[in-house]
């Protein structure tokens, strides 16, 4: 009888031990999904695609792979981290980066009065960064990066329309860097390539940018950024602001546990030491340059960035007015916004960051007036690489930090 128990305990305990293995093997192919276990439902028709969808109208994960893949010759791509979700983080690189090492902290250099002695011998390099898709329901930056990076293989954007200006600025610095979907796990989530125009009506674009319920009841903002990381579990769909962690990678715990999309930026913007970074986001009833939270001898430099992008943006009909005297007024910028993702780049390389928001493709916004505003997919298109245009121009004729004079 004792032999009897004892195999049965002998059979049960081996079974035990399967059955734990069995599950910790289940545990880990969950921990390494590129999506979340949770089954998201959203409102019927939410999903639907746009019909007859432009041909430079490039913002899926997918085709921006794809893209990469086939299209970047001049530049070299390269994955600079993964995301919580498990996805590669493209970046395309052109020209060369910074030679050499500084003597001090970026902290050190402020306090020492010469950021030369953080960025090193290469200091007076020019380095332009560019990152968008922060936020995976805005789809507008991707589009653009899509496009200026055939620019720079081509000269031209998927439309065959040349940019000379764009080719000469960019021929003038010495280090480009796009990272055209900064959170792919929130892109990833709306599998769509372009929502279908709604008018007025911007809670479609808001319900999938900021999650909401099965019937519809958004979350939206800025409520979005009172819960982070988010709880997957609570709201039916999620939206496209965090990564699959449930994280809004534009307000990570930036001194604490960052994300790895944050991380991949820390790492690359404290290797590259870039000047300048636009960050692109979607929000915006015209194209609009925030100011960041930064450092005070900044304010010049992005004063004068922001005169340069205005003044194109006015004269090509894509603000409010054509009158540049008050179109391209810094004194105008909206901002400072507060601490995040731009502040603390700044923090962590030296660089001026900005955040500049677009009009959606999937709804018109009211100006001050009331008035509908409506951006055609060309005009987003326009803006964005204007945008480009403009910081390049104000890099590669302006200078960099180099340029940039810090007083203490």
């Amino acid at each position: 009888m004792k032999k009897y128990f004892y195999k049965r305990y002998q059979i049960g305990f081996i079974t035990l031990i399967f059955l734990l293995g069995y599950s910790a093997q289940l545990i880990a192919q969950n921990k390494k999904s590129k999506a979340p276990i949770t089954k998201f439902k959203l409102p019927e028709g939410y999903l639907k695609e746009a019909d007859n969808i432009p041909p430079f109208w490039l913002s899926t994960v997918e085709d921006v792979n794809s893209f990469l893949k086939k299209n970047i010759h001049k530049g070299k791509v390269e994955v600079i981290g993964t995301s919580a979700g498990g996805r590669p983080i493209h970046g395309v690189l052109y020209g060369q980066s910074r030679q050499g090492k500084g003597t001090t902290t970026f902290s050190g250099s402020l306090g020492f009065g010469d950021v030369g002695t953080y960025r090193g011998p290469d200091h007076n390099k020019t380095v332009y960064m560019a990152i968008s898709s922060v936020h995976g329901g805005e789809f507008e930056g991707i589009v653009g990066m899509i496009n200026l990076l055939s620019i720079l293989e081509t000269g031209k954007d998927l439309r065959g329309k040349e940019w000379p200006d764009i080719v000469n600025s960019f021929q003038k610095l010495d280090r480009v860097i796009l990272v055209p979907i900064v959170n792919p796990d929130g892109r990833s989530r709306i599998p769509i390539k372009m929502e279908t125009h709604k008018g007025a009506n911007g809670n479609v674009h808001e319900y999938l940018n900021t999650g909401g319920n099965a019937e519809g009841k958004i979350t939206g903002w800025p409520k979005i950024k009172k819960f982070i990381p988010m709880d997957f579990s609570l709201p039916s769909f999620p939206g496209g602001y965090p990564n699959d962690a449930g994280v809004n990678i534009q307000h990570d715990d930036f001194f604490g546990k960052r994300q790895p999309e944050t991380q991949a930026l820390f790492n690359i913007t404290a290797q590259e030491k870039p000047d300048l970074i636009l960050n692109m986001h979607t929000g915006a009833v015209y194209p609009h340059v925030i100011r960041a939270y930064l450092e005070p001898s900044l304010s010049t430099p992005f004063d004068t960035l922001f005169n340069f992008v205005h003044t194109a943006l006015a004269k090509n009909g894509l603000q409010k007015t054509n009158d540049v005297t008050m179109e391209a007024n810094p004194r105008l910028a909206a901002g400072p916004v507060g601490y995040n993702l731009d502040g603390a780049l700044n923090l962590n390389s030296g660089t001026l960051s900005v955040l500049i928001e677009s009009p959606s493709h999937g709804f018109s916004g009211k100006n001050s007036d009331g008035e509908l505003v409506t951006f055609t997919p060309e005009m987003l298109l326009n803006a964005q690489l204007l945008c480009h245009q403009e910081a390049m121009r104000f890099l590669s004729e302006k200078g960099g930090r180099a340029n940039w004079k810090n007083k203490r």
